[in-house]
């Protein structure tokens, strides 16, 4: 049975062999990874996990230009298996290009319903720890897969947005 856990070094090996899953220069959706961050050494690893933590405490000013986020990892049996992120609310990038949750499942996890399950558990959160009434997911026009998630989980297609190179599909859920 999935779970969602705070991200923790505990899981380093296994996020590693997730991420080295992932076609190289891949974005991963929803894993807060940037393109500075040392994910490789353990000090880094653990400096990157303090991060995300810190993005979530509504008591710590966000970097300019982001938002407050929530991360979560989808953990199963001590497996990392992929993260979803909540963020707080939208800015103006991620109102056309962002919005509020992100996720991504490691290619060896994926057909199994962790998405879906995933967004489902985050929907609960922003409703309940957050407050918000309506929540904003965006993917790629070329992912079905993802859009079938959002779709399930209630969303409704708002508009297509290209925005410099890149185009989303843009969903609303109403919570």
């Amino acid at each position: 049975m999935p779970e969602l856990i705070e991200p923790t070094v505990r899981l380093r090996k296994s996020w590693l062999e997730a991420r080295d899953e992932w076609v190289p220069g891949t974005h991963m959706d929803g894993h807060g990874v940037r393109e500075t961050d040392d994910l490789d050494s353990e000090a880094g690893f653990a400096a990157w996990v303090a991060d995300l933590h810190r993005q979530a405490d509504p008591a710590i000013p966000p970097v300019e230009g982001w938002v407050h986020c929530t991360y979560r990892w989808i953990v199963e049996d001590d497996q990392f298996l992929g993260s979803v992120s909540l963020r707080h609310e939208l800015n103006q990038m991620l109102l056309d290009m962002g919005g509020h949750i992100g996720y991504g499942i490691r290619p060896s996890a994926r057909r199994r319903g962790l998405a879906a399950w995933a967004l489902g558990q985050t929907l609960g959160t922003a409703r309940n720890e957050l407050g918000l009434d309506r929540v904003l997911l965006t993917c790629r026009p070329d992912n079905i897969g993802s859009a079938r998630v959002i779709e399930g989980a209630g969303g409704v297609y708002e508009d297509t947005r290209t925005t410099g190179p890149h185009t989303l599909k843009r969903y609303w859920i109403t919570l």
